[in-house]
């Protein structure tokens, strides 16, 4: 994860929707053939961030793999060490431990925590885990937590690089800091030079890219207009946003869903605005805007295959791998 100039990455975000994990194995095995160089987790309400990459360290040993990203709310900081230590010996080298805060949704609606101080939640995480993946014995009162006397037994002989999500300035010039790569969501390949600007040349930047692969415009869209609502009425991401210059554009669609009016906050999103953060079309279409993101300077597309009527995922794999 070096400065600019680095290999241009090429991700696919595991486990695929609508096929059972177990079934997964020889799709995961082919990947590096069709082009692939990364598999990145997430973990919200399905599968969690670092059995589908257990698996994948076996079935893919070309791949490195990511978390994409781990919560520091709902996973202690140890219990978070001792994953990526697991996860840095089943895949020497090739793993990178991503983190971040999370949403309410998650943290304190499904798991009954509170999320406060988020910033600094992160940035002591970052530092405990740089600690503890070195071999240190950690004794440390940090703001937002203590710990008293945890070393990892053993310590991955090569600590895993870090990465933190993070979608303002704030959260990104601490990534840039104190971590190694910038994880972002959302985001429009014109909008990757804005933060490429407050990130810097030196970390790599990673960004998790929605991709619905249909000539379909419609359903695409459709399907779209549904994911924009439910996340870019997060109020992080609505602030994200709003610092990308989309406010005004998302505002009426955020004022309709706050007031309850569900329909009608999907018929005020602009197919501009779905057609600027939803990759969709032919696969050679979609491939095309893929590369723009490498274009405007990002290091790590991180696909998310977003499910349609007609769209088999295994072979949207196959037709979203890197043609060079």
């Amino acid at each position: 994860m070096a400065a600019t100039g680095r290999l241009k990455r090429w991700g696919i975000t595991l486990p695929l929707h609508q096929i059972p994990i177990a079934q997964q194995r020889d799709i995961v095995a082919g990947l590096a053939d069709l082009g692939y160089t990364d598999a990145w987790s997430s973990e919200v309400n399905a599968a969690d961030a670092f059995t589908p990459l257990a698996l994948a360290s076996q079935w893919a040993p070309q791949l490195r793999l990511g978390t994409a990203i781990a919560p520091v709310y709902t996973r202690g900081p140890a219990t978070l060490a001792m994953s990526a230590a697991t996860m840095a010996g089943l895949a020497p080298g090739r793993f990178v431990l991503g983190i971040g805060t999370s949403s309410p949704a998650v943290v304190e609606q499904w798991n009954g925590l509170r999320l406060d101080q988020p910033y600094q939640r992160a940035r002591d995480t970052l530092r405990f885990l740089r600690a503890a993946l070195a071999g240190e014995k950690v004794t440390e009162q940090y703001e937002t937590f203590t710990v008293r006397g945890f070393r990892l037994d053993p310590a991955p002989p090569s600590p895993p690089p870090l990465a933190l999500a993070a979608l303002r300035p704030g959260m990104i010039r601490l990534a840039a800091a104190e971590a190694d790569g910038v994880i972002t969501n959302w985001l429009s390949p014109a909008d990757v030079p804005q933060v490429r600007a407050v990130a810097g040349p030196e970390p790599e930047l990673i960004a998790r890219v929605f991709v619905c692969p249909t000539p379909d415009a419609a359903t695409a869209r459709g399907i779209g207009r549904r994911l924009i609502a439910s996340y870019l009425t997060v109020p992080v991401y609505a602030a994200f946003h709003a610092w990308l210059g989309r406010g005004d554009a998302l505002a009426p669609m955020q004022a309709a869903w706050a007031a309850g009016e569900r329909t009608q906050a999907l018929a005020l999103i602009a197919d501009e605005v779905v057609d600027d953060l939803i990759v969709h079309g032919s696969p050679a279409t979609c491939r095309a805007r893929i590369a723009e993101y490498h274009a405007q300077g990002l290091d790590t597309p991180v696909i998310m295959i977003i499910p349609a009527p007609g769209v088999d995922p295994a072979q949207a794999v196959k037709d979203l791998g890197r043609a060079d």
